[in-house]
Formats: C-alpha cells, structure tokens, sequence
C-alpha cells in the first residue's frame, strides 16, 4: 500500500495535470470559434465554384479539355495527398484520417495500382511510414506556421500540378476530415487530380439551375485559369476544415481528460483518508496498549 506522503504526491500531481487540460480546453473552445467560422465561410465559395467549373466542362470537348481536367489518360500511378494536423491533444483525430488513408491505400494495391503518399502535417508521418517506408513521395511541414492560409494550400498545389504535369503520378485524392461538430470529424477521401467535374444535378444547381450562359473569352481558356484555382481551393478548404477539427477533437477530448482527472483526484483523496484513518487508529491502539501494559 502506498504511503500517505505517496498518495498526497499522486493528487497534487493529478490535480497539476487537470488544470492544464482544462487550461487547453479553454483555449480550444475560444479557437473553434473562429476557425468554426472560417471553415464554414469557405464552403459556398468551393460549391459555387465547382458549380461554374462543372458548367463549362460540359461544353468542352475531350480532347481539347485542359490536361487537369481530361487527365494523362493513365490510371496507374495514385498519390494520396493525407492532412494530418501538427499538433497531438486532440483525441483519434489524426488515427482516423490516417486510417481512411490506409483504407484507400490497401483497396488501391488490391487493384494493381502504384500508390504514393503526399503527407501535409506531422502527425501522421509515423503510422504511415511505419507500414509504409518506401511509398512516401514527400512531406509538407505547415507546423512553423502559426495559421496556415491560402499561400500554404497555393504552394501545396503547385507543387502537385508541376508533379502531374510531369508524369510523375496520374491520379491524386485529397484526404481529410470534414468538420461537423466538436464531437464528429469525418474522414473523407476526394479526388483532386484530374479534376472531377460536377454532374447531374448538382452542377445545374451550382452553375444557375441550368441557365444559358455565354463566356467569353471561351471555355477551354477560362477552364485552363480556373482548374489551378480549384485545385488551390481545395487545399485551401481541407486546411481550414483540419483547423477546426484540430480544435474541435482537442476542446472533447481535454474535457474527458479534465473529468477523468476529477474521478481520479476523488478516488485517491478517498483511499487517502482511509489510510490516514488506519494510521491513526492504528496509533491509538498502540497508545491505549502502552498504557494498560504499565
């Protein structure tokens, strides 16, 4: 049995790691907030977009189409460009973005394909290189950054498209979670090179409800600007959808960590005063015994 100085080293130091975790709490709640609102701002943006983007690859014919939206006309070679955050604290965020990214990994090999990955963020470098060594393409740190922006998701995807344009991979999907409350962030896996376009529906709605539009100063060079804005869009929106998650896991799982230290503080403050009440009763016997011996 631990002694009573022991037990009373154990619940100072318990109760120095719950005020940390609540410290973090804090600050992760006054962050979600405004990368909640960021993330959320930049959605209708990227639909209207791909709205737009969909509208005018349905007037240009195969051949003609720009080479981020026909694609190399390969289907081997796949990169899997995973976000992963910089930072830990923040629950099963990071295993479960790498586990839709194996997930995609092992289907793709299942099919005969060449997969790489393309690892944004440094927590998800050890899972991955560990059942992966020698299929990572390269790393991009954003962890010197105190807020990654639009220059980082620009820099990300020219780095991509000069890839693509040289061969080096015919396919890319973009996995990372989608923020849907402090307490779910989905995984998600999308293509992102070759352009998929919108269809059906979805890109009627997004481009007018299906109203004649005329562009000048024609499809194939509006298309050959607005493809690399996209991919940059993106990138971009993944970023911000892996800040708010980042904050969102990290505010839950510093709240359970707080409560847990609660339950643990209670429970060593109880055998605490149980040994301490041995102690002294143990004391007492031994005094009543000395004075009835003499």
């Amino acid at each position: 049995m631990a002694s009573l100085k022991e037990l009373k080293g154990r619940i100072n130091s318990v109760k120095s790691t719950q005020k940390i975790t609540k410290a973090k709490q804090m600050v992760a709640a006054a962050k979600l907030r405004r990368a909640q609102a960021a993330a959320e701002a930049a959605r209708p943006y990227a639909e209207r977009l791909s709205g737009v983007m969909g509208s005018l690859a349905s007037k240009v014919a195969g051949d003609s189409a720009p080479m981020l939206l026909r694609g190399n006309g390969a289907n081997q070679r796949h990169l899997l460009v995973v976000v992963n955050t910089d930072k830990g604290l923040c629950g099963g965020l990071n295993a479960n973005i790498v586990k839709a990214a194996k997930a995609k990994a092992k289907a793709l090999i299942a099919e005969g394909k060449e997969v790489s990955f393309y690892l944004v963020g440094k927590k998800g470098r050890a899972p991955i290189k560990r059942d992966y060594p020698n299929r990572i393409a390269k790393h991009f740190d954003t962890s010197e950054v105190r807020q990654p922006g639009f220059e980082e998701a620009e820099e990300i995807a020219d780095d991509l498209i000069a890839q693509f344009e040289e061969g080096e991979f015919d396919v890319a999907h973009l996995v990372y979670p989608i923020f849907k409350s402090a307490l779910a962030q989905d995984p998600t896996v999308d293509q992102l090179i070759p352009v998929p376009p919108p269809e059906g529906d979805d890109a009627m709605a997004a481009a007018g409800e299906g109203a004649v539009v005329d562009y000048e100063p024609g499809e194939e060079e509006i298309l050959e600007d607005l493809l690399p804005r996209y991919v940059k869009t993106q990138i971009f929106g993944a970023l911000l959808e892996r800040e708010a998650s980042e904050q969102g896991a990290s505010m839950t799982a510093m709240d359970n960590a707080t409560r847990n230290a609660g339950d643990l503080i209670q429970k060593l403050t109880i055998q605490y005063n149980r040994s301490r009440q041995a102690a002294i009763t143990t004391e007492l016997i031994e005094i009543i015994a000395g004075a009835e011996a003499l």
